[in-house]
């Protein structure tokens, strides 16, 4: 499943939230269709099962509530993928990654483990915090195994941290810093490691209790050091040498995306473009993190996982420039995006409402994002009624059909994707702002209720413009079909 993440520290984003955010891509010649839920108290499964693998788990009694986006279609299982938990706790998974074949020949994959289908259900209800999500995940990784390489995001108001497999067993996480971003395409991404602090204190980096031997007996430490090294006193240690991939692929399909996004957030800190360029859409050294050049605001997140390299001269869209260079690249608002999800957890607000989930689904380059409120125990219809039929009444399909006929009519129709996404995204904060005060002044009893009131409303407002932007996309669309004809024509 290819995908693509960023991560905003506390102190980096715009209001002092932590942000998680990421594209759940299909693959190659898929288009999954994605619905809002929300899992309440009792409906979570006790025995749990996967559809693609044999893998089987007894889960605990006590299930939180939670949120999910999973497939619409159940026919390969849950897949959940982006939710926050009641005690606004939240996870994502996963991004896709990559390794090496020293690693999985070390550590193979489990084919009967568990994978992309099954983490957030069996993860999240059951945790209290980003840090106790990396330890009850590493502790089902040792157990039970995984048949894929993925990096997982877990988020609270304080922290955020990033998980990435290792093989078929091991893991290693590190805390995102507060005052940076994270940038993160499909491959392994961390790229420097504390171990002193890992096998230590534990503040920032969390690793496998075996790793250092792993490195070891298996010679992955690719690091010229000298005769007196010693792993376990290293602080900076070259983990993504050592345990990540170096593939041609990676300079088409991974490194560009994580070069736009750190290139739009930093434009002046390095040189992106040209000979002297400190970073290109090709290098493998682009660094884990940046301390962003301004506060990253929701808009900010949205845009870079909408990017089709805007401004650049690998714009697929673009008129002038080498033909050669126009599609070079994978782009991040891709075709075949299913949905974005970014949670943000207020510090500023009261428990009860800081959690919100900012939606988009179909192909980011042509829809918008929407805030509805996380600690609910139902969802707006109109997201969460996904079926395998199209059909404009729900968000996923309307999205799809703007998206297919923009994307064909690019010129024409650009100016109406661009006024729907600057009018929702508008009035998506605006609603939020007006919910909040209004909340604020009145009891918290019910509160799960009112929250799913407002949500109607936003998600009324989203299907208002949603069907507005449509038919001027419809129209537009239309009047450019190649076997238009009029009198005037001949």
């Amino acid at each position: 499943m290819a995908c693509t993440t960023i991560l905003v520290g506390k102190n980096a984003s715009y209001d002092g939230s932590t942000l998680m955010a990421r594209n759940e891509d299909s693959p190659s010649g898929e288009f999954t269709a994605k619905k809002f839920i929300v899992v309440n108290k009792g409906k979570q499964p006790r025995n749990y099962k996967s559809v693609l693998s044999k893998f089987k788990i007894k889960l605990p009694a006590n299930a939180l509530r939670y949120t999910a986006m999973p497939n619409a279609i159940d026919n390969e299982g849950i897949w959940g993928e982006a939710g926050i938990n009641e005690l606004n706790v939240a996870m994502s998974e996963t991004e896709t990654i990559t390794s090496n074949p020293r690693v999985l020949g070390a550590d193979p994959l489990v084919k009967n483990g568990f994978g992309e289908e099954d983490m957030l259900t069996i993860v999240l209800p059951y945790i209290k915090s980003a840090r106790e999500g990396v330890i009850r995940f590493a502790s089902l990784l040792k157990e039970y195994g995984t048949y894929e390489m993925n990096g997982i995001g877990f988020q609270d108001k304080d922290e955020i941290w990033w998980l990435e497999t290792i093989g078929g067993h091991h893991f290693i996480a590190k805390r995102v810093p507060d005052d940076a971003y994270v940038v993160m395409p499909n491959q392994q991404g961390i790229d420097f490691f504390d171990f002193v602090d890992a096998f230590g204190k534990k503040e920032n980096h969390m690793c496998s209790d075996d790793l250092i031997d792993f490195i070891k007996d298996n010679h992955l430490d690719l690091g010229m050091h000298d005769k007196d090294y010693k792993i376990e006193e290293d602080k900076a240690f070259d983990i993504r040498a050592a345990l990540g991939s170096h593939d041609d692929s990676d300079h088409t399909y991974n490194t560009p995306r994580a070069w736009f996004m750190a290139r739009y957030l930093n434009p002046t800190t390095y040189t992106w473009d040209g000979e002297g360029a400190d970073y290109t859409p090709e290098s493998d050294d682009i660094p884990w993190s940046f301390v962003p050049e301004k506060k990253v605001t929701i808009e900010d997140v949205k845009y870079v996982l909408s990017s089709y390299y805007q401004g650049t001269k690998y714009n697929p869209y673009g008129k002038t420039g080498d033909l050669s260079e126009r599609g070079k690249y994978r782009p991040i608002g891709i075709s075949r995006n299913n949905f974005l999800a970014i949670t943000q957890l207020r510090p500023y607000m009261p428990k009860e409402f800081m959690a919100v989930k900012w939606i988009s689904v179909g192909s980011n380059a042509f829809n918008v994002t929407a805030p509805f409120y996380a600690n609910v125990t139902r969802t707006p219809e109109y997201l969460a009624n996904t079926t395998a039929k199209v059909t404009t009444e729900n968000y996923y399909w309307a999205s799809r059909l703007i998206g297919a006929m923009a994307d064909a009519h690019y010129n024409t129709t650009a100016i109406h994707i661009e006024r729907y996404q600057n009018k929702v995204h508008s009035k998506g904060h605006e609603m939020i702002n007006n919910f909040d005060k209004d909340l604020a002044k009145n009891s918290y009893s019910n509160i799960s209720r009112k929250l799913a009131n407002c949500n109607d409303q936003i998600a009324k407002m989203l299907k208002e413009e949603t069907d507005d932007a449509l038919d001027k996309v419809l129209y537009t669309a239309s009047c450019g079909m190649k076997n238009s004809f009029a009198r005037s024509d001949a």
